[in-house]
């Protein structure tokens, strides 16, 4: 009878060699073994290929939002260019997150030389724009006209419940040219940032709001009047210091490239009347 002494292989274990036709190789440290010896156990395993799991979550964390007291996160850091830290989409304006830049700016200002570099910002926008032939209208005619809308806003307009009445301004607001609806008339803190302003209409009609984007078109709000832009960072209560608005007062909202300081036909949007 042959001898088969290429099959098989034998035990592992010093003083066993046994040679085994149905050899028994061990996960844990990879080396063969006979049937008596093929528990870690009883070959005194060494554990050679075990790789302990760290238990440390290493996928994508986000960004928590820098404002304290906030508890928003998002995957991407939104920075500050001012004060270089990261914040939710919610708090990414200076005025919204306190920045410590734009406080240190105030500190070192009067808010009469704020008002006035503001009115004189405002006037270098109006002289870059083209001649159109429009009816001006002035300070006092806006506010009155405001006032005559304001009560009609009042039973319609939308908001954040949580807003003290003494605090709300109401606003009407026109909508980009490409969205179905024409206008909404909702009411904001005046504390709130014209940025802050720009979300909050953008979640509430649901529509696209790129501002965080660098390449993107921008949402912007601009006067009915004369389609000037309101700047981002300025608060509600300073512009209607400033007379820019009042409460009672129609704004347009619209996609604009970042270099975009005035609307030139704010008629397209104003023909419906809120």
């Amino acid at each position: 009878m042959a001898e088969f002494t290429s099959l098989g292989k034998h035990c592992s274990v010093p003083y066993c060699k046994q040679l085994d036709f149905l050899p028994f190789c061990c996960n844990q440290c990879s080396k063969i073994f006979c049937s008596n010896h093929r528990l870690e156990d009883s070959h005194d395993c060494t554990r050679e290929n075990v790789i302990s799991p760290s238990g440390a979550y290493t996928g994508p964390k986000g960004y928590t939002c820098s404002l304290q007291g906030c508890i928003n996160r998002e995957l991407t850091p939104i920075v500050c260019e001012h004060c270089q830290k990261s914040f939710c989409l919610s708090h990414r304006h200076q005025q919204d997150h306190t920045c410590s830049k734009l406080v240190e700016e105030r500190n070192a200002e009067s808010s009469e030389q704020v008002i006035s570099r503001t009115a004189e910002h405002i006037k270098n926008i109006i002289a870059t724009k083209p001649a159109i032939v429009r009816k001006p209208k002035g300070a006092k005619s806006n506010k009155t006209a405001a006032r005559l809308s304001l009560m009609k806003m009042k039973m319609s307009a939308v908001g954040e419940k949580r807003i003290p009445e003494e605090e709300k301004v109401y606003l009407c607001v026109y909508l980009p040219q490409e969205n179905k609806e024409k206008e909404i008339i909702m009411y904001f803190s005046k504390v709130w940032s014209v940025g802050h302003v720009v979300d909050c209409i953008a979640d509430k009609v649901g529509i696209r709001n790129d501002n965080n984007l660098q390449h993107s078109k921008k949402l912007r709000l601009f006067t009915s009047d004369d389609g000037n832009l309101l700047p981002t960072e300025q608060t509600l209560e300073s512009l209607v210091q400033e007379g820019i608005l009042f409460s009672g007062s129609s704004l347009i909202l619209e996609y604009v490239d970042n270099s975009c300081l005035s609307l030139n036909n704010t008629e397209i949007y104003t023909k419906k009347i809120c």
